[in-house]
């Protein structure tokens, strides 16, 4: 069986590092991509499975990226988790709008993150 495919779009490398790290570990094939345009291109290529996105990007920020999958019926059934140091329920409200499946605050516990993969890439396959 194929590895399901997860893109990280996060800015920050050492942190795209760890998380990459920690989803390789999980068994998971990962595609890294470092600014908000680079990750929009690689989410139409690559099809993954899964997308982790970053909300304070370079080129693209986060919620437009993700308005833009969402919002067209090619990519819309891909499940978008916003992983953001902003916190603050308007952030919430506003990855509601944009259509994120999930929100998971930075500073992270892994096994909250991964735990909401899991449930994403179930729900996806049951679709």
């Amino acid at each position: 069986m194929d590895k399901e495919k997860i893109l990280l779009i996060e800015d920050e490398r050492d942190m795209a590092y760890a998380v990459t790290l920690q989803l390789e570990a999980e068994g998971y094939d990962v595609i890294n991509a470092y600014d908000g345009y680079e990750g929009f291109q690689k989410a139409k290529s690559d099809k993954p499975n899964l997308i982790i996105l970053d909300l304070m990007l370079p080129k693209i920020e986060g919620y437009k990226v993700c308005r833009m999958l969402k919002f067209d019926d090619k990519y819309k059934s891909i499940p978008i988790i916003l992983f953001t140091s902003r916190a603050q329920e308007s952030d919430r409200e506003t990855s509601k709008e944009v259509g994120a499946d999930a929100y998971v605050a930075k500073p992270f516990e892994p096994e909250i993150l991964l735990s909401k993969i899991k449930e994403l890439l179930k729900t996806k396959s049951k679709v």
